[in-house]
């Protein structure tokens, strides 16, 4: 079982990012007195019986989020296994009235599992591949693949090692998912143009892979990992309980060992030297999980950074709106196209800081 009061904290940034609104997660929050099964008054139970309001009324998109959050943050039995399958089943459901579509993958260690748009062997499309963090499944973040669409890119959103659907081990060989999928779709894809889009924990999977594959030609990273989160010893003891279990849960060692477990994934200043590739980076300066001096790191050794920094916490849920629009400005940057689009999308964003700067002083 997980502790509540960690769980409602850290699920609010979640919540935000899928657009359930405030008064709708609190009266849900409100409703959960401890986290044992499914039974009344449980996690699941609260966030199933708020998704299968959405399902009754036929808005399958708005039930799946909330299946999403039954199952988080991620699935320790039976309970939260069923409400995985059913955010899943629905989702399945919403996407038959879209262009999206389903591709598995069996590699070394286990299935991938993911979702796609655009592709297509007689026009092959510039690639964005998705990819969250270590407590959000793909399904969270598929909506985007129609915005690709939209941009004239072909899309992938796919789940970190252990997460969701993703039956592999998270660990040192974990940055092979990334040019693994790429050839998977290389076919059907312009996979030398792949943009990456890779937030909190996979981002650090990015910048690894980036080094390594010349396809991937520009990285979107939110809150990653880069150096001091698997170094600092200090930093890993105050850590949340909840990211430390979820980070057992997906290498599968015992929580005392996932530090040395993860020790490899580390990236080198000499590493982040060698990328030519721009790279666009959002922090939160109060982030819980994402030691400060990562941050560093990527502005001392990174050629082409483009840096925002938010007063926030992890994942800066005070920021939402400003981090999609700057996302995908940021595409639109990296695949070199639609200026005027670009310059109104800056325009909202000083706007949204602007208004965030006024909040804060008064």
């Amino acid at each position: 079982m997980n502790d509540i009061a960690e769980l409602k904290q850290f699920v609010v940034v979640h919540a935000k990012a899928q657009g359930i609104p405030e008064a709708e997660y609190r009266r849900v929050l409100d409703a959960v007195e401890h986290d044992d099964g499914d039974g009344p008054g449980s996690w699941v139970r609260a966030w199933t019986d708020a998704g299968r309001e959405h399902e009754n009324a036929g808005r399958l998109l708005e039930a799946f989020r909330r299946h999403n959050m039954a199952r988080f943050p991620y699935v320790d039995g039976p309970a939260r296994g069923a409400a995985l399958d059913r955010c899943v089943e629905v989702f399945d459901r919403w996407r038959g009235g879209t262009a999206i579509e389903r591709l598995d993958l069996d590699l070394p260690g286990g299935r991938v599992r993911s979702w796609t748009t655009g592709l297509s062997a007689a026009d092959p499309k510039p690639l964005l591949l998705v990819i969250g963090g270590i407590v959000s499944v793909k399904e969270q973040w598929a909506p985007v693949l129609l915005q690709a669409a939209r941009l004239g890119l072909a899309g992938v959103v796919t789940e970190m090692p252990g997460v969701g659907e993703n039956t592999l081990r998270y660990g040192e060989d974990s940055p092979r998912l990334l040019p693994a999928i790429l050839d998977a779709v290389a076919d059907r894809a312009d996979a030398a143009r792949t943009y990456a889009v890779a937030l909190s924990f996979s981002g650090n999977l990015a910048l690894h892979a980036a080094a390594a594959d010349p396809r991937i030609r520009g990285v979107i990273l939110a809150g990653a990992p880069i150096i001091d989160f698997f170094t600092d010893e200090a930093w890993q003891r105050a850590l949340p309980s909840v990211t430390v279990d979820t980070l057992a849960h997906l290498t599968g060692a015992d929580r005392a060992k996932i530090h040395d477990r993860l020790r490899p994934l580390a990236l080198t200043p000499g590493l982040l030297a060698s990328l030519d590739i721009p790279v666009y980076s959002m922090a939160s300066r109060r982030d819980e999980i994402i030691p400060p001096g990562d941050t560093g790191h990527l502005r001392r050794h990174l050629k082409d950074l483009r840096l925002v920094e938010n007063d926030d916490v992890h994942g800066s849920p005070r920021h939402f709106l400003e981090t999609r629009l700057w996302i995908v400005r940021s595409l639109l940057e990296l695949s070199g196209g639609r200026r005027p689009q670009r310059a109104v999308l800056g325009a909202l964003i000083a706007a949204q800081r602007a208004r965030a700067r006024l909040r804060r002083s008064s």
